[in-house]
């Protein structure tokens, strides 16, 4: 139980570290104006030309931070800042947001794996909790303990559904920055320093998916333990 905490802890100190560190490397790079003028929209429409893609769009989301690729009605969202802005932090993001829809074009495995338990991850975080929960209120009770740690079990395998998500989506996430990147620097769509500044923002975005996969999978082995204890 101790060791859990402190292991909880750590992972939860180490997340507001690469958060903060996130939004400092996107705020110190949205500094570093493109030498081509283009903006973050433009980046995104020209890489997605590049790359034979004619039936997605690139459109504009509210918000900081909240840049995404929908495969269901294959738009590239980007936040207004990186929609509008024309800087290496705003080139790299939407360069990202369209490697994913380059993954999606050539049936990147780990997007498709990821994709096909989707609706899999939208049931179990709804209920993998609530479900843990009674199950350990009704384990405690002589009555409903066997019913209870079977209830338990349940949950902690809709639990594992939601860190096995976690652990797909980091070669997905890593591979779309690695198909920007590339293409950033083949195209002479940046300088070198502003290569190097899309690299470093996209390495610490990169950074906050791995520390959330640890941390849900230190979760799912503390729950593994209480229901092994429990036997």
């Amino acid at each position: 139980m101790i060791g859990y905490y402190v292991i909880a802890g750590i992972i939860f100190l180490v997340s507001m570290y690469v958060s903060n560190k996130l939004k400092s490397k996107f705020k110190k790079y949205s500094q570093v104006r493109l030498q081509n003028g283009m903006s973050g929209k433009e980046i995104a429409e020209r890489m997605l030309a590049d790359n034979g893609i004619t039936d997605v769009q690139v459109i504009s989301t509210p918000g900081q931070l909240t840049d995404h690729y929908n495969p269901k009605n294959k738009t590239v969202n980007l936040s207004e800042p990186v929609y509008e802005q024309r800087n290496a932090a705003a080139a790299a993001v939407a360069a990202h947001e369209c490697g994913h829809a380059v993954q999606h074009a050539t049936a990147y495995s780990w997007l498709k794996m990821r994709s096909a338990i989707v609706p899999a991850v939208g049931v179990s975080s709804k209920l993998s909790n609530f479900i843990i929960m009674a199950g350990l209120v009704m384990s405690v009770s002589g009555f409903l303990g066997t019913i209870g740690n079977i209830i338990f079990l349940i949950g902690i395998l809709l639990f594992a559904v939601t860190t096995v998500f976690a652990f797909i989506t980091l070669p997905v996430e890593f591979d779309a920055s690695n198909r920007a990147l590339a293409w950033l620097e083949k195209e002479n769509m940046v300088t070198p320093q502003e290569h190097a500044g899309a690299k470093d923002a996209l390495k610490w975005a990169a950074r906050t998916y791995v520390v959330a996969a640890l941390g849900s999978l230190a979760t799912l082995l503390y729950f593994i333990s209480i229901f092994l204890g429990r036997r």
